[in-house]
């Protein structure tokens, strides 16, 4: 494989003067960013599945009631219908502390390493491994998109 003229893009070249290790830092940074989007990701399918259950139980409530069984029908709308999942909290709430109290300031300074280290350029460090794995010529492995 060899690097063929024109390289990455002007978005995903290395500025002047910035160092390998800054490049890898930058991307172990993202990288963590990354991981983080995907716990986000996973913290709204527990939020959005806990909400579906929570819905499922009205129609539970409704059968328990018309199959004759009005003291359970009380007990799940009274212990578990619309029930806290941690103290003080709904999904939504964890959601929001999560995005307000972790998520947003971790994006934040993510962007704000980019901007000063490396005049706001994302993805340095797969952009370059990208051009060291492309074989010139072939046309699967572009630099970038035309």
């Amino acid at each position: 494989m060899t690097r063929s003229e024109g390289g990455p893009d002007r978005a995903h070249q290395r500025p002047e003067g910035v160092g390998d290790l800054t490049v890898e830092a930058l991307g172990s940074l993202s990288k963590a960013l990354e991981t983080v989007e995907r716990a986000r990701g996973q913290l709204y399918g527990f939020h959005q599945l806990t909400g579906t259950a929570d819905l499922e139980l009205d129609r539970a409530v409704g059968l328990l009631r018309r199959a004759g069984h009005d003291e359970w029908a009380d007990r799940v709308e009274a212990e578990v219908l619309g029930r806290n999942v941690i103290p003080d909290h709904w999904t939504f709430q964890i959601v929001e502390s999560y995005n307000r109290t972790y998520y947003e300031p971790f994006r934040d300074l993510e962007r704000q390493a980019r901007d000063v280290l490396a005049a706001g350029r994302d993805h340095l460090h797969e952009a370059e491994m990208k051009e060291a794995r492309r074989t010139e010529g072939h046309p699967d492995h572009t630099s970038h998109p035309s």
